[in-house]
């Protein structure tokens, strides 16, 4: 369910919120623009929202401030508490994974996520999607940001520049982790009877908006 990386994030809670926002050189490309995508995502999210690996809080804030009513769900102990710190006294806050959640309290019109779906294997990942829409009312969306890439010879073309720029901890993440190409997301989209979109954000990132 994408919980192998889960001890990668309790480690990073008290230092993710400096990588987000480009302290980290190796981190920074990937980074770009983090707050605008989140914004994009608020934004265009209709009332009625499940985010999936709140993290630290960020876009949640964002949900937030815009009225919205936010189920966060987060795997993570040590990333929830942080979080904690940030969001209103009060605010619940949901142990669970992408595929795997506690009942929401609402029937969400859109689900939303930042920098988390690449957690999962392909498998996961059209299972995660076939969840959503069957979660989904006609008309809710999938809203989220995300690394991910056009063609292979573009994914091998970040390794190669992560190699010659002596980023290890970032070649290793790319290698290990699930990144997609473009064309797989939309395939697994389509194929649970979404309407799928991409709109690049930065040299990594992407965002993804499918509708039901």
């Amino acid at each position: 369910m994408g919980r192998e990386f889960l001890p990668v994030f309790s480690n990073w809670a008290e230092t993710y919120d400096a990588f987000v926002t480009g302290k980290d050189p190796a981190y920074a490309a990937v980074f770009g623009n983090y707050s605008k995508m989140l914004g994009k995502i608020a934004v265009q999210s209709g009332e009625k929202i499940i985010e999936f690996g709140s993290g630290t809080g960020n876009l949640t804030l964002q949900l937030l401030h815009q009225k919205k009513r936010v189920m966060a769900v987060e795997p993570s102990a040590a990333m929830r508490k942080k979080a904690s710190s940030k969001l209103p006294k009060g605010f619940t806050q949901y142990d669970g994974d992408l595929l795997e959640f506690p009942e929401p309290p609402f029937t969400p019109d859109t689900i939303v996520s930042s920098f988390v779906f690449h957690h999962l294997n392909a498998e996961e990942k059209r299972a995660a999607i076939e969840k959503y829409y069957a979660l989904l009312p006609q008309g809710g969306k999938v809203i989220f940001a995300d690394t991910m890439f056009l063609s292979l010879q573009a994914f091998q073309a970040i390794l190669r520049d992560a190699k010659e720029q002596g980023y290890d901890a970032l070649l290793e993440d790319l290698i290990s982790e699930y990144y997609p190409l473009i064309s797989e997301l939309e395939a697994l989209f389509k194929g649970a009877g979404f309407t799928v979109s991409f709109e690049q954000q930065n040299s990594y990132a992407w965002l993804v908006t499918a509708y039901k």
